[in-house]
């Protein structure tokens, strides 16, 4: 048995560099343990580590597994975007459908490429987001402790649900974006919960028909977005708009955080899975539209998007993607 293995980490939901979900991906690892693989993506620390394995389904173009620093998930919507990826870097290919299919626990996925990569843009990928196993409303307790444990009050909750595709979370949609970046999360209080929140981007703290002068415009307060500050005289590059109040355009259509207590990493900068399943909810229910763009990573330093959109086929959750280290990992 080797005990060196073609090795990855793939940057995923990324529109410029370092911005995503870094994603760890060893090739043709078969021959390690579930002990090696655990320890291995324990020790790397990364959010989700992808192993490749020699799919046992013929439907399958290929097949991994998906370890998070302390277990082993069904399926996970970064890690999917990722080693299709790495998988079509080192030669694999679509068959004739122009599909890929990958393998895991949770079963059988269905993936397309939606963009090569090229020298203006790196490639992009989408999977189609699989049937929730659990859904319908939180119950009571659950809602409360969800509550409770991000320091929200009930009247910022506009809808919840469980969200579950292999990652079980509670879903919560807040009344904007503010309140979801705003979320100061006790990890304490929350731990076996696992929580996402989505919010929408508004113009609600815009004040519509009021041109003001420059010089006159005040900082907007600490908390509140910095995508709707106004201009003001230190704005070179639009210096020559019209009015002063003209506002930066908001950078997606809704902010997402997932809070994951007791994980390596507690809050997740990008989450595939998360947003598959809002997706599913969200445009079944009306709350968004059948395409739209979601930031997430904010609070923890990134600047991750993601493009959710629903066909007759489904839902489709795509991100940017760019293999940033190429190398091999010994298990000696």
């Amino acid at each position: 048995m080797s005990s060196t293995f073609a090795y990855q980490q793939v940057d995923v939901f990324a529109p410029t560099a370092f911005n995503g979900n870094g994603l760890a991906v060893v090739f043709d690892a078969d021959d390690l343990s579930d002990d090696q693989m655990q320890r291995f993506a324990q020790w790397i620390n990364m959010a989700e580590t992808a192993f490749f394995v020699e799919p046992t389904d013929e439907e399958a173009d290929y097949a991994i597994r998906i370890f998070t620093p302390t277990t082993e998930l069904p399926f996970a919507g970064h890690p999917t975007l990722g080693a299709a990826h790495a998988w079509l870097a080192a030669g694999g290919e679509p068959g004739p459908s122009g599909h890929l299919v990958q393998q895991c626990q949770g079963g059988l996925i269905r993936l397309r490429v939606e963009r090569e990569a090229s020298e203006e843009h790196s490639a992009r990928i989408a999977f189609l987001a699989p049937p929730l196993t659990r859904s319908g409303p939180l119950e009571p307790d659950v809602l409360q402790w969800a509550i409770a444990g991000l320091g929200l009050h009930p009247d910022d909750v506009v809808d919840h649900a469980w969200l579950a595709n292999g990652p079980q979370p509670a879903g919560l949609v807040l009344r904007d974006a503010d309140l979801v970046l705003a979320i100061e999360p006790d990890y304490e209080a929350l731990e076996g919960l696992e929580v996402g929140v989505i919010g929408p981007y508004t113009a609600s703290s815009v004040s519509f028909g009021t041109w003001q002068p420059r010089e006159s415009v005040m900082p907007r307060i600490s908390g509140t977005r910095e995508e709707l500050r106004p201009l003001d005289s230190s704005d070179l590059e639009r210096s020559e708009e019209r009015f002063g109040s003209v506002v930066l355009q908001p950078p997606a259509d809704f902010e997402v955080r997932n809070f994951v207590p007791g994980e390596a990493v507690p809050e997740d900068p990008a989450t595939g899975s998360l947003n598959a399943a809002f997706g599913i909810w969200l445009t079944e229910s009306g709350y968004a539209p059948q395409r739209y763009t979601v930031r997430q990573g904010t609070r923890v330093g990134r600047n991750a998007i993601l493009h959710v959109e629903a066909d007759d086929q489904g839902v489709w959750v795509s991100g940017d993607i760019v293999t940033r280290v190429n190398g091999t990992v010994s298990f000696d």
